[in-house]
């Protein structure tokens, strides 16, 4: 008896490898899958919404047809009729928005209005013009169908007339698609027109019942400015620069707007740290005016920044001015001049710098001959024995008193509040230390990092002889890492002449200290410090300002300087108010 051996071979087995593989290529046939099968379900909702509003549109030309001539108008329109301007029809489950123009068209074939020959009834026939559109559907564009009606008999001539408006941009280009309302409230009937502008940013009115300056008319475009006509006579704007139109027999009244698309203002009020200064109230207003004797300007509103000293707002094409109307903070300056000029579309970022009001200050604006802001131009203010020379586009960090622990470290030796204002070697029992002793200040926040440069350090005090006092200074982003440097950038200088540049390895760090060496090599002897500064720039360091501030009343004089300028002088500068500014227009 045979017997047979059976082996059992391993099965062949699927790594986890092959399984995600599997799983991806199945996920990416899916997907596609999926995609087009979204893509083809959103093209027929499409189309049939298309066939629907198509069918909506034909059915209000349908109702069109079947009126008799002279009920083919919108209500209180011109043409006056029995159609309804604008109204909602639900057709399955969408929502339509249908809206009907009718518009008397004067055809060239028999002459114009006005023209020549003069056509004495324009209103030759009516185009109707349905325009469907579905504000809740995704990617729907309105459906527009139009249709003409005319009369069957004769034209009788007629005593009203017409209105021709125009719409354009600031660069004299039409504006298609512009809302114009016309209203009339004292025609009988009222007459209450919507429409829009053609490609050429006109719409011709024909057939108007003749009012003089009753007709008020304006212009709008979602994103655009607005326009419009002011009644004769108003308060507050009593000669209106565009009044209310007049229509005259069988004359074309043609009246003009022009809007563009606004801009958006982007304010921001901060101290000269970049530290948000909140809730600064303060006035804006521009140039184009809507009314004459007295002059009425068209946009004039106060506005208050937030708790972060932000503000927006969307303003039209124009020159503004900017007022500062806070109370509580002194205006220092602005990275623009408080005239500037807004563009249509643009986007501008303005920083606008303040510091805590102060009795009798003065705010000196140095320009060029071209309004633009000159940095580095030097201000002195003299008077008497008072002399403040301050840099345009430069800030003061300044130190006077470090009595109460106002600094980071000090060395044993050191004393800050025998004598108020002052900072000497301690007094160890009738003498002083005769190795080095140091202070190292506080930490100063510029408030950011961002195009920041560090001019130079000036101090005042006194080192007498066997004594000596230098500094160090340190910058960094982090406020932890002080590696404490001279004028060469290196830890083995040291700043001892006092108007010295800070090392430029500085700039673009938003943490600042100095440290103070006092040195004596007489133990009866000690050098002091009375004063510390460090000059610097940034973003919200305006360029071209100096501010004084604190000031005493009366008369100073005023000098301003900078290489490639002349020299300018006024030795009768009054410092009366509690701020004031003074522009300066430099000549090269």
């Amino acid at each position: 008896m045979s017997r047979t051996s059976f082996i059992k071979r391993p099965s062949a087995g699927v790594t986890l490898i092959e399984t995600l593989i599997s799983v991806a290529l199945f996920f990416m046939f899916a997907t596609a899958i999926y995609v087009s099968y979204a893509q083809i379900l959103d093209i027929i909702t499409r189309t049939r919404l298309r066939s629907a509003a198509v069918e909506v549109g034909e059915r209000e030309l349908e109702i069109v047809r079947n009126l008799v001539y002279a009920d083919v108008g919108v209500q209180g329109g011109i043409p006056t009729g029995k159609l309804v301007a604008q109204k909602n029809v639900s057709y399955g489950a969408a929502l339509f928005q249908v809206n009907t123009y009718v518009r008397n068209i004067d055809d060239p074939y028999d002459g114009t209005l006005g023209g020549v020959p003069n056509d004495t009834a324009p209103a030759d026939y009516k185009l109707v013009e349905i325009v469907v559109s579905c504000s809740a559907c995704q990617n729907f564009f309105p459906i527009t169908l139009t249709t003409r009606a005319a009369p069957k008999g004769l034209e009788n001539s007629s005593n009203n007339g017409a209105i021709f408006v125009k719409v354009f941009d600031a660069g004299g280009l039409p504006i298609s698609g512009a809302n114009v309302s016309v209203v009339n409230s004292v025609a009988s009937p009222t007459v209450s027109i919507t429409d829009l502008t053609n490609v050429t940013g006109d719409l011709q009115l024909i057939d108007l019942p003749t009012s003089t300056s009753a007709y008020q008319i304006g212009v709008s475009k979602a994103g655009y400015s607005s326009e419009q006509t002011y009644p004769l006579g108003a308060a507050g704007n009593p000669n209106p620069a565009k009044p209310h139109a007049t229509v005259a027999t069988q004359q074309v009244t043609s009246i003009s707007f022009a809007i563009d698309r606004l801009a958006t203002l982007n304010v921001q009020t901060v101290d000269a740290f970049c530290a948000a200064v909140p809730n600064v109230s303060y006035s804006i207003a521009g140039q184009k005016l809507i009314g004459t004797d007295p002059d009425i300007v068209k946009y004039a509103t106060t506005s208050v920044t937030d708790a972060a000293g932000l503000k927006s707002a969307l303003l039209e094409w124009d020159t503004y001015a900017v007022s500062n109307i806070a109370s509580s903070q002194d205006f220092t300056g602005a990275n623009v001049q408080p005239s500037f000029t807004i563009n249509p579309g643009g986007a501008y970022s303005f920083i606008w710098t303040f510091a805590p009001k102060d009795p009798l200050a003065v705010l000196i604006n140095v320009m060029d001959q071209a309004s633009s802001s000159v940095a580095d131009a030097d201000v002195t203010l003299t008077r008497g024995s008072f002399s403040q020379t301050i840099t345009t586009g430069r800030h003061l960090i300044t130190q006077t008193d470090w009595s109460g622990s106002q600094y980071t470290t000090i060395d044993g030796g050191i004393d800050t509040g025998s004598v108020p204002g002052q900072v000497t070697l301690a007094d160890l029992g009738g003498s002083y230390s005769t190795s080095t002793q140091t202070l190292i200040s506080n930490t100063f926040d510029l408030g950011t990092s961002t195009n920041v440069s560090f001019y130079a350090l000036d101090w005042q005090g006194d080192a007498p002889a066997q004594t000596a006092l230098k500094f160090q200074v340190a910058a960094n982003n982090d406020s932890a890492s002080w590696d404490f440097t001279g004028p060469d950038g290196t830890n083995t200088s040291y700043y001892t002449a006092t108007g010295t540049l800070v090392a430029i390895n500085l700039n673009n760090n938003r943490y600042v200290r100095y440290k103070a060496y006092f040195d004596s090599f007489d133990s009866m002897s000690t050098p002091h410090l009375d004063y510390v500064a460090i000059a610097y720039k940034s973003p919200c360091v305006p360029s071209g300002y100096a501010f004084f501030h604190g000031l005493s009343s009366g008369t100073y004089a005023l000098t301003v300087a900078k290489p490639g300028f002349q020299t300018y002088t006024d030795s009768a500068l009054s410092v009366s108010q509690n701020w004031k500014e003074q522009i300066i227009t430099l000549t090269p």
